[in-house]
């Protein structure tokens, strides 16, 4: 098996945060001063806490919003979290995060599918209360990625035309995939909250950015930090790249008022390391399956249910 080792989180990574801040953050954690040299060592030592640090953030001066839903949040706007992917792979400690769902939404986002069935077969409910009776969800991600419409009838796929640039000219500023196609969005069961990556390539090293238009933060984001790590990782491998950054850009970045006790109680646990993922090599992007991804040594507290805002 072919590994890829995916860093855990340097403290001068965190967007948007200052010299004076991350001396903050040292001196929080009693941690000695010392120049960026060592600041990756100390970084494979102390588990990530950046994730943990936004659900603080919002809960203690987010503003209060209406939602869709009506459930009611609290939210701030704007806000970016970092993961060097080359020696952890970011996967949530404070909580269990269902592993199984996420590689295979990833895999079902991969073949183009609407509807639900193929998620079913696998034991994957978490699309469900989008769907029709039919299990459709309308032109949802997989649809966007693989096979955006054009005006004279044909079909973009997003995704193969992202790899063949990344492999014949990697420095291009436009190896973007878009969900969101205004056009299709009355059309769309839930219209794309992760709504758009981009790719960069650096000194052999493949990176990642997602723009999340709507990040609940508290079930969805994650998932969704996990997914696109995941992505990342396997386009990584299938252009012969060295893993690099995965860059989370969130917008509306909220939490629920029905899941405030639940953060709360997250953020009484202390966090682990994160865990490796080992990736067994396919022959395309589209012919990765679950068994291919082996994520080792996953330390995590329980996991803690809420109600998802439909």
């Amino acid at each position: 098996m072919c590994t890829i080792r995916c860093s855990a989180f340097t403290p001068y990574a965190t967007a948007g945060v200052g010299a004076a801040a991350v001396l903050a953050f040292r001196n929080l954690r009693k941690l000695p001063v010392m120049d960026d040299s060592r600041l990756r060592a100390v970084s494979d030592v102390f588990p990530d806490t950046q994730y943990e640090d936004l659900l603080r953030l919002v809960l203690g001066t987010g503003t209060a919003k209406s939602d869709r839903t009506g459930t009611g949040t609290r939210s701030v706007f704007g806000h970016q979290l970092r993961y060097d992917l080359s020696t952890a792979f970011p996967l949530i400690t404070t909580k269990k995060v269902h592993l199984k769902s996420i590689v295979y939404e990833l895999l079902w986002f991969l073949r183009g599918d609407s509807n639900v069935a193929w998620l079913h077969e696998h034991g994957v409910s978490i699309w469900d209360e989008w769907a029709d009776a039919r299990g459709e969800l309308g032109p949802v991600y997989g649809v966007q990625w693989r096979s955006w419409p054009t005006p004279d009838g044909a079909q973009i796929d997003q995704i193969s035309e992202v790899l063949h640039t990344l492999r014949t000219n990697p420095d291009s500023r436009r190896m973007i995939v878009s969900a969101w196609n205004v056009a299709d969005l009355d059309r769309m069961a839930l219209a794309p909250c992760h709504a758009l990556f981009q790719f960069y390539v650096a000194d052999g090293k493949l990176s990642c950015q997602l723009y999340q238009r709507s990040a609940d933060l508290f079930l969805g984001v994650p998932f969704n930090i996990a997914s696109y790590a995941l992505l990342t990782l396997m386009v990584a491998q299938q252009t012969e790249l060295a893993p690099g950054d995965f860059i989370w850009t969130g917008g509306d970045c909220h939490i629920y008022d029905n899941h405030v006790e639940q953060v709360r109680e997250q953020l009484d646990r202390e966090p682990y390391p994160f865990p490796q993922l080992h990736l067994r090599p396919a022959p395309s992007l589209f012919d990765y399956e679950y068994s291919d991804v082996e994520v080792v040594g996953y330390q995590h507290h329980p996991a803690i249910k809420a109600p998802v805002a439909v």
